[in-house]
């Protein structure tokens, strides 16, 4: 966690959002340093050691809906495996899914669709 810099374009995050494999003291101290709040669920350990801390719900659900998102995005083979050498042809890819992803969503009968 040292290793890590700001990005220069904004600063630090007011959040940072993981799973349970990231709550662990040095992180959450790391965090703390920099004023930064963390959204990270307890182990079951750690809530016997230290009794439960505070978990902002709402902000966890939205870590969640951006893991399904990316996640829907790489059930197509050539996005999930990262085919492309250049940027501007992963981001077209991307876009595809996105887009195929809608069209199922709106026609979900359509016989057309044969995936």
């Amino acid at each position: 966690m040292e290793k890590v810099r700001p990005p220069r374009w904004t600063g630090w995050p007011l959040q940072v959002a993981g799973d349970k494999g990231y709550s662990y003291p040095h992180i959450r101290d790391w965090l703390e340093r920099r004023i930064i709040e963390r959204v990270i669920p307890q182990r079951s350990d750690q809530i016997e050691r230290e009794g439960r801390l505070r978990l902002d719900r709402r902000a966890y659900r939205k870590r969640a809906r951006v893991e399904q998102s990316v996640r829907w995005i790489k059930e197509n083979r050539r996005v999930g495996t990262c085919y492309d050498k250049l940027a501007t042809s992963f981001q077209a890819f991307i876009n595809l899914a996105i887009i195929r992803r809608y069209l199922r969503i709106m026609a979900p009968d359509d016989p057309s669709d044969r995936t």
